[in-house]
């Protein structure tokens, strides 16, 4: 069964989207079947172009990506997930709604604050942007490459919250 991952963040419009493409992008080069989401609980209604400069200049490929609300992830018709990844310090601080959880992944699913800075906020003009766009969208890269390193599918949920945990320290 797939591993259905949410990523969160406030406006849905640059860190929880950078995340979202990386997992997608690393997953499917290394075959794993694990397929990544992002949403917001206040959604801007567009994406970053930094953001979507990012992603395109490591490859990933962004069409059919669009800013929406974690309201999309609430219904019984939602992908069932496995785990939601909250990337900005305002999102990690909301009440989250009620995220079905995968069967197979007991239930609720798992739930993890992996903060960055907001790129958005960087100084230097489009350049300075550009960079902290590049920036943040290596570190995410990382960190996504060492959860898909995890064997996901035999790991007891508190030994995944455990490595995940780890892995927000390192």
């Amino acid at each position: 069964m797939t591993f259905n991952v949410l990523i969160l963040c406030t406006h849905n419009s640059a860190r929880s989207v950078l995340s979202e493409g990386m997992l997608n992008h690393w997953a499917k080069k290394l075959g794993k079947d694990v397929r990544a989401f992002s949403a917001g609980s206040a959604p801007s209604g567009r994406l970053n172009p930094f953001a979507l400069e990012a992603l395109t200049n490591a490859g990933v490929d962004i069409s059919g990506y669009r800013s929406k609300s974690w309201d999309e992830f609430t219904g019984p018709e939602a992908p069932p997930l496995s785990l939601v990844i909250t990337v900005c310090d305002s999102a990690a601080a909301e009440q989250c709604p009620v995220f079905f959880g995968s069967p197979s992944a007991g239930g609720q699913p798992l739930k993890i604050h992996w903060g960055y800075p907001d790129p958005s906020n960087a100084e230097g003009g489009d350049e300075g942007k550009r960079r902290a766009f590049e920036l943040t969208r290596q570190a995410i890269a990382y960190r996504m490459l060492q959860l898909l390193s995890l064997p996901l599918g035999q790991l007891s949920k508190a030994e995944l919250l455990a490595a995940l945990n780890e892995i927000a320290a390192s």
